[in-house]
This record gives C-alpha cells, sequence and structure tokens, in this order.
C-alpha cells in the first residue's frame, strides 16, 4: 500500500511539474491592455525563440513591428523595454510581466519630461489554431 501511495504522489508531483513548467511560458502573440491618461489603449506583443535566446515585436495602433530589447524570462517574469514613438518624441518603455499560463499581468514604465511613470498592463495569449 506505502508503494502505491508513494508512486501516486512521486506521479502527482511530476505533472504539477509539468504543468508549472508549462504556464510559464512566454512565447506566443498577447493581446494586451492597459490605461494611460484615462484612455484605455491596445497592443499586440510577439515573443519567439531563436536558438534559445528570446526575440519579440511589439505592435500599437499607429506603430507596427517595434522589436523588444534585452528580453530576458526568469522564474515566471518576463522583462524587456520598447522605444513608443509619438508625436516625433521616442518613449523608451520598460516592462516588467508575469505569465501564468495564458494571461500575463504587470507594469509599464517610462520616463518622459523628467517625470517617471507607470502603468498596469495586462494580456491573454492568443490561441493557436490547431
Amino acid at each position: 500500500m506505502k508503494a502505491v501511495l508513494s508512486m501516486a504522489l512521486v506521479l502527482g508531483f511530476g505533472g504539477l511539474a509539468v504543468a508549472q513548467g508549462e504556464k510559464a511560458d512566454p512565447v506566443g502573440t498577447w493581446q494586451c491592455s492597459y490605461e494611460i491618461g484615462g484612455q484605455k489603449r491596445m497592443s499586440t506583443l510577439t515573443i519567439n525563440k531563436d536558438g534559445d535566446k528570446l526575440v519579440g515585436t511589439m505592435n500599437w495602433a499607429d506603430q507596427k513591428d517595434e522589436k523588444i530589447k534585452d528580453p530576458k524570462f526568469k522564474d515566471g517574469k518576463l522583462t524587456f523595454s520598447a522605444e513608443r514613438k509619438l508625436m516625433g518624441n521616442t518613449i523608451p518603455i520598460d516592462y516588467t510581466l508575469t505569465i501564468d499560463g495564458d494571461k500575463l499581468k504587470g507594469k509599464g514604465a517610462s520616463e518622459f519630461g523628467g517625470e517617471k511613470r507607470e502603468f498596469d498592463i495586462e494580456g491573454k495569449r492568443e490561441k493557436k489554431d490547431k
């Protein structure tokens, strides 16, 4: 009986480890939403693997295929920066996002006009067609 119980625990924890590994995967296309200045905004983040490195792009309604810089993923956290171009200005934005299954949540932070600003961001991974 102990052997059966031990085996069930090992299999259960093994399955849990696989499930946690699956939920912490940044690769995919993410539809993101955030609010700045009382206005709801949308962006699309695409993350891919190039060998063992992460690469990606960020799209906004008026700016497409902006390559993200220095993407890193560790312990369920994705960090990177992107440059937002608005009204002749280039605004670097640093992102820190937590990946949980097909959802992400975190913050974007930038400095503009000598003032640091942060905003909350949430997103969902697009489903892959099978």
